[in-house]
């Protein structure tokens, strides 16, 4: 195999893999804390997310998608 390529298997993983995010990650990204974020969660009204074994992650374009539908305020 030549090494200067990527193997199929790590191919794979960065093409078709979503970038999946921890709690911690989108609290990082929004600018809140994760009781926020887990408060979201329990009242289903944060973004999509998906459990894996005990483990929440998140989906980058499902978080993106999340903040871009929050209201806005300001303006007329």
């Amino acid at each position: 195999m030549n090494n200067s390529q990527p193997s199929e298997r790590e191919s794979v993983a960065t093409t078709q893999l979503p970038n999946l995010l921890n709690e911690f990650d989108v609290a990082r990204v929004t600018g809140l804390s994760v009781a926020s974020v887990r408060r979201w969660r329990l009242f289903k009204q944060g973004p999509k997310y998906m459990k894996i074994g005990a483990s929440v992650r998140y989906r980058a374009d499902d978080v993106r998608v999340w903040l871009e539908t929050r209201p806005t305020g300001g303006g007329c």
